[in-house]
């Protein structure tokens, strides 16, 4: 449960601070549950301005520098048939870190290893975070921020910021 907008920049910084290049963060949820106060959290901890980061909805892509490259982009306007016009396929080179904003929109297009992270509210003024590993990568970062959220724990904030973190479930064959 993340009580405020605070404890949602505060997951994110604690997610950019592990990012070592080359993630891609698809972020899911409606209007309003937290995903760009997510990004500026990522921002924060990438050393890179977080009150520069806004959502990309007409701009479509943001580049923001820090101590690695976070390319922020926010796919709600457009069709999975649009998506190839926006070039966005080009930052998923192995060193820049990609934050997607209504990554559902993209469907099949995303790449198979990324960290999905759904956000959504909690009345009245919480909201709810959701992380699950989707490939190996992904899986290495899950397991750093378990490692470094159950570390924090003694503290106020990290008890007031609970998150849940998934492993997809292999399917039994």
């Amino acid at each position: 449960m993340l009580r405020s907008p605070k404890h949602t920049h505060r997951l994110g910084r604690c997610l950019g601070t592990l990012l070592q290049g080359g993630e891609v963060l698809a972020l899911f949820g409606e209007l309003g549950a937290g995903k760009t106060s997510l990004v500026k959290g990522i921002a924060d901890g990438l050393l890179a301005e977080p009150t520069d980061v806004s959502s990309p909805t007409f701009t479509l892509i943001h580049e923001y520098r820090g101590r690695l490259p976070l390319v922020h982009s926010d796919l709600y306007r457009l069709t999975a048939a649009q998506l190839e016009d926006t070039g966005l396929n080009d930052y998923l080179d192995g060193h820049t870190v990609t934050a997607i904003e209504w990554a559902d929109r993209w469907g099949d297009g995303l790449p198979s290893d990324r960290l999905d992270v759904h956000l959504s509210h909690r009345p009245p003024a919480a909201r709810r975070a959701i992380l699950t590993a989707r490939g190996p990568a992904a899986r290495r970062l899950l397991d750093a921020l378990r490692s470094r959220l159950s570390a924090n724990r003694p503290t106020r904030a990290a008890q007031q910021t609970r998150v849940q973190l998934n492993r997809p479930r292999r399917a039994s064959h």
